[in-house]
């Protein structure tokens, strides 16, 4: 096994049996509907609900979400976006202006956002179908009593499997289904999983090695709308959802308690109260660009890999919102999922607490 102060935290999942139940009792029976369908991709899932939805209008998409996906529902309708941003303000309802025809894509951000505004306003536009995108969360209160359209989630943002999109329609509509054969990217990423896993038990697997699978598979995979591989059809009901759930909102909890008082400039993301939120991971807002930047270097160099929700290129695709834009040009997600030990949340920490404080004593700090 690797020491613990050198092991790697975040990046891809690696192949992990201990996430598995002796039964089914705490899986995957009873926390969605059995009428569901199983996509490679949560976005192929989407597309496939658009098509299915035939819509004569517009597609309505926060403006802080993933471009890349935006991007590829743009090639089936127009879209517009509305704006939410996450300050805990939920959707700007200002900005959703609606008309017959039209088609809503909601999104639980980060897993903390509240349902109830969501459902008045369903209940208020009940000619308007909404599509919840759930994948920060995917096994949620809100995600398990939605009375959306239709409801999906990308799985393996959030589990270790090597693809996934679930697809259900708590309305009761017909489901679209997946087309043509499973994702070669999947037997990929499942390859890169297992390398992982003996890489990170001290076996001689060189790291490029899986790194250059999960590279492939997820460009294999990238919007895929065939089926989910076998891999994750089988392991899927057997994985132990609550465990991992619950492991990840105490690793969150744990670290902003670590953070707190200590973060300088820096702006900790909220974390709703409820207990049964499962947030996903920690999001961390930095003074500038720059900031950020200098963060994302120095995790990485500690082996703290930050992934970026998400990226907008105000030259190409984007949002047209500049207030999404900027949050997005200085924020960073800490990668504190079911994986982490307490010692890797003190090491988190660490790690961003010596960076803030060694940048205030120097007065590198720039003021948001």
């Amino acid at each position: 096994m690797l020491p613990e102060t050198s092991r790697e935290i975040g990046s891809e999942f690696h192949w992990d049996p201990s996430a598995l139940l002796g039964d089914v009792r705490g899986g995957l029976p009873g926390w969605v509907p059995q009428r569901r369908e199983l996509f490679a991709t949560g976005c192929g899932a989407l597309r496939a609900v658009v098509r299915q939805l035939a819509p004569a209008g517009r597609l309505h998409v926060p403006s802080y979400f993933c471009m890349g996906v935006a991007e590829s529902l743009a090639d089936l309708l127009p879209v517009t976006f509305y704006r939410h941003l996450p300050d805990g303000r939920g959707p700007r309802w200002e900005t959703l202006r609606v008309r017959p025809g039209d088609i809503v894509l909601a999104q639980n951000l980060f897993g903390g956002e509240d349902q109830a505004p969501w459902t008045a306003w369903i209940r208020a536009h009940p000619g308007i179908p909404v599509v919840e995108d759930h994948s920060h969360d995917p096994f949620s209160t809100w995600a398990r009593n939605s009375i959306g359209a239709y409801v999906v989630s990308s799985l393996r943002k959030t589990l270790p499997l090597p693809d996934g999109g679930l697809l259900w329609s708590p309305a009761g509509r017909d489901l679209p289904r997946p087309e043509g054969p499973e994702s070669a990217g999947a037997g990929q990423k499942l390859a890169a999983m297992l390398l992982k896993a003996g890489w990170l038990d001290g076996q001689p697997v060189p790291k490029e090695t899986f790194r250059a699978l999960q590279r492939r598979g997820e460009g294999e995979l990238l919007g895929s709308a065939g089926p989910a591989s076998t891999v994750t059809r089988a392991v899927l009901p057997l994985l132990d959802v609550p465990g991992i759930r619950a492991a990840s909102r105490v690793n969150a909890v744990a670290l902003r308690e670590a953070l707190h008082g200590r973060t300088g400039n820096l702006t900790v993301l909220g974390l709703s109260g409820d207990e049964d939120v499962a947030p996903f991971r920690v999001q961390l807002l930095l003074p500038s660009p720059a900031g950020r930047d200098a963060m994302l270097e120095r995790l990485a160099a500690n082996r703290i890999y930050a992934p970026v929700h998400w990226r907008q290129d105000r030259h190409g695709w984007w949002s047209g919102d500049p207030e999404a834009a900027a949050l997005a040009d200085r924020s960073l997600t800490l990668p504190v999922d079911h994986r982490c030990s307490s010692e890797d949340v003190f090491r988190m920490a660490e790690v961003v607490t010596s960076q803030t404080s060694r940048e205030s004593r120097s007065g590198h700090i720039i003021r948001a």
